[in-house]
């Protein structure tokens, strides 16, 4: 199963620990295998250079739970356990003992639990608008919100979805995704306008089809989750913060910077959204990580 605007995406079914179905992902590339960790509900086109011909990396992720082919599990099981669970079973589908993961928003927070609770399955992170734990707290930081503020105000309006969610997915399962309604988003400054159309597009139109309510309890999840201790961390680590990121604060990804010895930091006058803002700084930052784990 291919996408028509990603040939080197191939998707493909493993099986948790609790026996949930988990779509997974690949670009079938040569180099490197690195395990990706995505922000909840979002799919391979958040890395559009990672999936490019020649990219020199090999990339394995996964679909999170009741998203994008992965089942909902039958106990309705959505939490960093399972998210974990997850992960080890991708990488070890793959025959993976140990690899580098990109990490992305809240797949921070799944990458840095994974190193601290197996740390010979992880040899280097990189963080993208992301920081370990404490996810909700970080949120509006250029808004100048106060963070005990801030996770009342998510977890509050992630609470209200898990109801309103069902009345609003007629409506986001069915939006439009055109260049034209694409670009009106990037002109929003959600997203910066820097992000390709296309690319864009095809990351939007995926993510939009996850039901608005189950979405919710996936956030919900994360946000119980405390800040990981970084104590403990001693693996090449790489940040890479946006300026302008109202989901996840800079100044709180350079705390965690400065928590990890001899972590490598850098701030883009981006969003939330560097990936697809920022694609080739994103696979440059990758492969120096890469050569730094040797």
């Amino acid at each position: 199963m291919t996408t028509p605007t990603a040939a080197l995406v191939r998707y493909y079914d493993v099986t948790s620990a609790d026996g949930t179905r988990i779509r997974a992902w690949t670009n079938d590339g040569d180099g490197p295998t690195v395990l990706v960790s995505n922000g909840l509900g979002t799919n391979p086109h958040a890395w559009p250079t990672l999936m490019r011909a020649g990219s020199g990396v090999r990339v394995i992720g996964w679909n999170h739970r009741g998203t994008g082919g992965s089942a909902r599990p039958a106990d309705g099981r959505v939490d960093l356990d399972s998210f974990i669970e997850d992960a080890l079973a991708v990488m070890d589908d793959a025959g993976l003992e140990t690899t580098v993961v990109a990490s992305w928003s809240t797949g921070v927070t799944i990458a840095f639990e994974l190193a601290t609770r197996h740390p010979e399955r992880v040899s280097g992170i990189l963080a993208v608008a992301g920081v370990p734990g404490n996810t909700f707290s970080t949120m509006l930081a250029p808004l100048h919100v106060p963070p005990l503020v801030a996770r009342a105000m998510m977890v509050a309006l992630a609470r209200s979805v898990t109801v309103t969610g069902h009345v609003l997915a007629p409506v986001t399962r069915k939006l439009p995704w055109t260049n034209l309604t694409t670009d009106v988003v990037r002109k929003t400054h959600i997203i910066f306008p820097s992000a390709d159309t296309a690319e864009l597009r095809t990351l939007l139109q995926e993510f939009f089809t996850t039901h608005p309510a189950w979405y919710a309890k996936l956030a919900l999840s994360v946000s119980e989750h405390a800040r990981v201790s970084l104590r403990d961390i001693d693996i090449p680590v790489t940040f890479v913060a946006g300026k302008w990121d109202v989901f996840t604060g800079a100044p709180a990804m350079l705390t965690a910077s400065q928590r990890v010895r001899g972590s490598r930091y850098r701030e883009l006058n981006g969003t939330h959204f560097i990936p697809v803002e920022f694609p080739d700084v994103v696979l440059e930052e990758l492969k120096e990580l890469l050569a730094r784990v040797g």
